[in-house]
């Protein structure tokens, strides 16, 4: 499961935290985890879980800082044991940072994409392929989660879609909208899990309204590698009402 919480979702953890034990769950995910330098939330979503709340199981992904100081940090909680993790926030490459684990045999890159514009999103997708050796990829298990602030072509976005994003003032997609990262990752042979079994009942995980306009969008995705998609068993997007502005997507695989 990935999800984007929101600025660390401290007055909405309840909400949170009863979303996470509907899901229950075995490998998490989480973007925006401001203010988790303590361990206390991870530690209460560890609980909740039943999770050990250490750092074989429980992991936090230290960010940059952002301009403002603010660190969106990205968690990774795991029944399995993990057997090893590493966190990537050169903010030469990276908006925020990137975590790579490795977790019974599979390599797992939970990320978090720079909001501003495609540009630096794409520098941080080549930045992604450059941890990963094509051999391996080709016949190995890897699995991408995470809010990549990116669009994709796949899903079906109205025919005046640029036209609703110039009026809304939404300028990070570009103009007209751009989807280099996510043609960038699937180039590299990434395979976007919710169209992998045929066209998903649902395919939104962020609702926006700007200036009244109202425009829906996928920033939220579950990539993998060819052997890590044959997997595969299911793959839903999880609204979270109240709880974010993201909603969550949630797969399963075979063992």
């Amino acid at each position: 499961m990935t999800w984007n919480i929101l600025v660390g979702g401290e007055q909405r953890f309840d909400a949170i935290l009863s979303l996470l034990g509907h899901v229950r769950p075995d490998v998490l995910v989480l973007q925006e985890c401001l203010g988790w330098e303590d361990r206390v939330r991870l530690g209460r979503v560890a609980a909740l879980l039943e999770i050990p709340n250490d750092a074989a199981h429980a992991t936090l992904g230290l960010a940059r800082p952002r301009g403002s100081g603010k660190r969106y940090h990205v968690a990774l909680l795991s029944r399995a044991p993990i057997d090893s993790v590493r966190t990537h926030n050169d903010p030469h490459f990276l908006g925020h940072g990137l975590l790579e684990a490795v977790i019974g045999g599979v390599t797992l890159f939970g990320a978090h994409f720079d909001s501003h514009n495609e540009n630096l999103r794409f520098v941080e997708a080549r930045f992604l392929r450059s941890r990963i050796d094509p051999a391996r990829f080709a016949s190995g298990k890897y699995l991408l989660a995470g809010d990549l602030n990116a669009l994709s072509r796949r899903d079906p976005y109205p025919a005046d879609l640029a036209a609703r994003l110039a009026t809304a003032g939404t300028d990070k997609y570009g103009h007209p909208p751009r989807f280099d990262v996510t043609e960038e990752l699937e180039a590299a042979g990434w395979i976007d899990l919710l169209y992998h079994r045929g066209t998903p009942p649902r395919w939104i995980s962020a609702r926006r309204n700007r200036g009244g306009v109202h425009i829906d969008y996928r920033t939220d995705y579950l990539y993998a590698s060819p052997a890590m998609a044959q997997a595969l068993t299911s793959i839903d997007i999880v609204d979270a009402d109240d709880a974010s502005d993201h909603a969550a997507v949630v797969a399963e695989f075979t063992p």
